[in-house]
């Protein structure tokens, strides 16, 4: 399957963070508009509809309704196959579990 770049410039005007200026995105992902609102976040840095997650059950729902939650307000995550992926620049990269990982204030959704 072919991957699509994803500009940041083509979906925000004048974002506060401008790196990563692109993501690699399978045709399906280009399209979805619940991972463009996690980004368009990310690089507003605007945060206040967000709000951290009070249990894992409510932040792996969120990933079930299809939403993207942000990790540590620089990534937003996905659940594929069982893992919490996390899209970079290059595209989703599997979430190491951590300390970090295991803290719900690291969490938005």
């Amino acid at each position: 399957m072919k991957k699509e770049r994803l500009y940041l410039y083509d979906f925000l005007e004048e974002p506060v963070v401008n790196y990563p200026a692109w993501y690699l995105l399978s045709p399906k992902l280009y399209r979805d508009e619940n991972l463009r609102e996690s980004l368009r976040a990310i690089h507003r840095m605007e945060f206040s509809p967000y709000s951290c997650p009070r249990s894992f059950d409510e932040l792996f729902a969120a990933f079930r309704s299809g939403l993207y939650p942000i990790y540590r307000e620089r990534y937003a995550a996905g659940y594929f196959g069982g893992r919490v992926m996390l899209l970079e620049s290059g595209g989703w990269k599997s979430l190491p579990l951590s300390e970090e990982a295991i803290v719900l204030g690291n969490w938005l959704i």
